[in-house]
């Protein structure tokens, strides 16, 4: 079944797998597309992949993170979007952009600001953010979000997308009005599963509003809240008060997957836990090395984020591996399950996310019903020419993936790429192919140097005792 045509709505897919949302630093310092940013999705568009799931665009424009990843904040980046859209369209594939706002989880910014740690709820999360506090969101506040939701999907119209598709998950500011954790609130806003929902549930107005009914509109959610991160516990379920500690179990996002359907959601893509980097949005090992590298980076920025830096670099790695590690294992499909939950109780489309990279894998998942598309992003950056080893009917490339998880954080540092040294013979192929990764696909081979082009040019600007190109 991965070659076989699939439908949502008016939204043809050439076969069953997508690429998922994968960020880098690929736009300007603006938030503008670069044609890096261009170049790296064609890889991916001209090796086969059914439709491209964009990285998260940033809707408002001062909660932004990392620098040089792509906005959709204002009318400006429309049209460097449609430019690379249209170039992935030559190639037959669909593209959807997902849009979100990180609210308090904002990472990284020039400058610390208050609203990059605007959330439902006032707090402290020593993991997630760099603001030493969260700060609860005004009624204003919560009402400008939703405009600027709405605002983003028109924008994702007129540059020529397919479709859009809300962040829900990840422990993005929508996120955290789900988690009954974090959101605290007791307005219309918070105090019970109904009104923790709607925050999303005037987005999805807000973007079908702007979009109108026949454009594809999907939501990222996650299945469970496993708060904590990147520690991946799971509270006993007999404590009365776990909802309050753990956050939502997947009986709660169910209720939300049928909400979500009424309001005329197009299709689910299902991951899981809250925050990233978390075991259920990016199942793997722990990298303890890059997040170590991310905190230094951004020490400077606030008590907390100094604190967090120090703890990181302070204690022994081993201590830290086996602490941080918990939870993290290389498990595939590693949301299948929910996904098919979603599948069955919605009646949605479902997208299945999380650590799938082997043909059988892929196919199993879905003949057996469990999802109706499988999106990956980390096994398509290692091997962008998997579609291929499948259609050649072998189960998985020569040097796979190893779910390391090196990719996930130093990308928000480093060109993308892959990182991980075990796919490489030495550094220097490693380095070659990163630097590789967003140059231009159809770039021919260099031309051999040419010295008469030199002794032509020896001439140039020369005149009034000023000579350009003297040779000696």
């Amino acid at each position: 079944m991965i070659f076989e045509p699939f439908s949502i709505g008016d939204v043809a897919f050439k076969n069953r797998v997508i690429r998922s949302s994968i960020g880098g630093r690929t736009a300007y310092y603006d938030g503008t597309v670069s044609d890096a940013w261009k170049n790296f999705e064609l890889r991916f568009a001209r090796n086969g992949v059914a439709a491209i799931v964009s990285a998260t665009l940033n809707v408002n424009p001062v909660r932004w993170s990392p620098l040089e990843y792509p906005q959709i904040s204002h009318d400006k980046f429309v049209r460097p979007l449609a430019e690379a859209i249209h170039a992935v369209h030559a190639e037959g594939c669909r593209y959807v952009i997902q849009i979100g706002d990180g609210g308090s989880h904002v990472q990284t910014s020039l400058f610390s600001q208050p609203q990059d740690g605007y959330g439902p709820s006032p707090g402290f999360d020593l993991l997630f953010g760099y603001r030493s506090r969260r700060t609860g969101m005004t009624l204003a506040d919560i009402e400008q979000a939703v405009h600027e939701f709405g605002q983003a999907a028109r924008r994702a119209r007129e540059a020529g997308a397919d479709g859009v598709e809300i962040t829900a998950s990840k422990g993005y500011l929508i996120h955290q009005f789900l988690n009954p954790a974090v959101n605290r609130r007791r307005d219309r806003y918070g105090g019970s599963v109904e009104r923790r929902f709607q925050l999303l549930r005037e987005v999805v107005g807000s973007v079908r509003r702007q979009v109108g009914p026949d454009f594809l509109l999907g939501v990222r959610i996650s299945a469970w809240d496993r708060n904590y991160q990147p520690v991946n516990v799971r509270w006993p379920v007999t404590w009365p008060l776990r909802e309050f500690v753990r956050g939502n179990d997947i009986g709660t996002y169910l209720r939300y997957g049928r909400w979500l359907r009424d309001l005329g959601v197009d299709y689910l893509h299902v991951s899981n836990g809250y925050g990233f980097i978390n075991p259920g949005e990016t199942p793997g090992r722990f990298p303890l090395d890059e997040v170590r590298q991310f905190a230094n980076s951004t020490r400077h920025l606030s008590a907390k984020a100094a604190v967090r830096a120090t703890i990181l670099n302070v204690l022994p790695k081993v201590l830290l591996d086996r602490l941080l590690g918990i939870g993290w294992t290389t498990g595939e499909a590693a949301n299948l399950g929910d996904a098919r939950r979603f599948r069955e109780e919605t009646g949605l489309p479902v997208i299945a996310n999380g650590g799938f990279q082997r043909r059988s894998l892929v196919e199993e998942a879905l003949t057996s019903g469990a999802c109706d598309l499988v999106s990956m992003a980390r096994p398509l950056l290692a091997n962008p020419g998997l579609l291929e080893v499948f259609r050649q009917g072998r189960e998985s490339p020569a040097r796979p993936c190893t779910f390391c998880n090196r990719c996930t954080v130093r990308t928000t540092l480093f060109p993308l790429g892959c990182y991980e040294p075990l796919r490489f013979d030495s550094d220097a192929e490693m380095e070659a192919q990163i630097l590789d990764w967003s140059a231009r696909p159809d770039v021919p081979e260099p031309l051999p140097w040419d010295p008469p082009a030199v002794a032509d040019l020896s001439t140039v600007g020369s005149g009034d005792g000023h000579r350009a190109g003297r040779r000696e």
